[in-house]
């Protein structure tokens, strides 16, 4: 009796493979995409969502790579401290990298930023300026002193010429030169005088820019008035075409100070007989160069002066003055300031 043989189990066709390979293939491209897809979700968050910085803030950004831009961030609250963070803006640098270099400069970052927001101000910012006023009637020593104060400025303030920088605010980036700075302020003067001499009234007995620079810094010294400057200009105008002594006390002021430092005392009689370029009481005619930087509103005064016979004025005792055409109308106003001044 033939013995029966046993079956052996069948193997697998062919079709049968390729459908097990397929079934393990399909879930693992799956995990992967779900991984991938998950990882982008949580690196579009963490890209958009809000930093950790509480406070707005300037930022110097130093040159270098991108890695010591995100260190610097990094430590200035900018950006987490964290591997993740870094990765996320590492490859968001990269795959922005068609909008632009980052720059290095010192940058405003507001409160809160998101890594998107850092990496916009990081391409399109504009560097912080910071401000430095210069008021009008300033000496050139006391406008090197200010210079030379200003903060996050590099190298020493030279001493400008009297009258050859202009009175208004500037700005400024870190680490310019307070050199440059200065020549900046003297450029300013040098085309505001230009553009205010070619527009002025005809016929002013002036024979150049820097004549009305130098009457512009007087007008500056005699009132703190804006309204009362063209009526001072016209004084000067008056008396110039008329050949009489300005006999103006700023003029005697800078003539025993040069500017510095500031006269503590009132003007004496023999100040006023101390023979020196500047003391218009003593000479005829403008002094020899400016006493101060005169503001916008000053020079523009001297050009454009008010109509009028007018040849002294004298201070009023409320900040201002009273003007007079004649000696006799002169004398009362001065004779009403002091029954002012007595009677206090």
């Amino acid at each position: 009796m033939a013995s029966k043989r046993k079956k052996r189990p069948s193997s697998p066709s062919g079709h049968s493979k390729l459908s097990c390979f397929l079934k393990w293939s399909g879930g693992g491209v799956f995990a992967l995409f779900a991984g991938v897809g998950l990882a982008a979700f949580l690196g579009w968050q963490s890209y958009t969502s809000p930093g950790p910085l509480s406070s707005e803030q300037d930022i110097v950004v130093p040159h270098g790579n991108y890695a010591t831009t995100l260190t610097t961030l990094q430590n200035a609250g900018v950006i987490p401290a964290d591997w993740w963070s870094s990765r996320v803006f590492l490859s968001a640098v990269a795959l922005t990298r068609a909008d632009g270099q980052l720059h290095a400069a010192e940058l405003h970052f507001p409160a809160y930023a998101s890594i998107q927001q850092a990496l916009w101000i990081l391409r399109h910012g504009k560097p912080v300026q910071h401000k430095l006023t210069i008021p009008e009637g300033l000496a050139a020593w006391q406008i090197q002193a200010l210079v030379q104060a200003a903060p996050l400025l590099t190298g020493d303030t030279p001493l400008p010429a009297e009258g050859s920088t202009l009175p208004q605010t500037y700005t400024y980036l870190r680490n310019s030169t307070r050199k440059d700075l200065l020549t900046h302020m003297q450029a300013s003067m040098e085309q505001t005088l230009k553009n205010i001499w070619a527009e002025r009234e005809s016929g002013l007995p002036l024979t150049s820019p820097q004549d009305l620079l130098t009457l512009a810094s007087v007008i500056e010294k005699e009132t703190a008035q804006p309204d009362e400057r063209p009526s001072v200009a016209r004084v000067f105008y008056n008396r110039l075409q008329k050949g009489m002594r300005l006999q103006t006390d700023p003029t005697v002021i800078y003539a025993l100070t040069q500017g510095r430092p500031p006269l503590d005392r009132p003007l004496t009689h023999v100040d006023l007989q101390t023979p020196n370029p500047y003391n218009t009481y003593v000479n005829t005619g403008l002094p020899p160069g400016p006493i101060c930087s005169p503001g916008s509103a000053a020079l523009e005064a001297a050009a454009h002066p008010t109509k009028g016979d007018m040849l002294y004025f004298v201070a009023n005792g409320t900040g201002g003055h009273n003007f007079a055409a004649t000696l006799v109308d002169h004398n009362h106003n001065v004779q009403l300031l002091r029954k002012q001044k007595t009677s206090h």
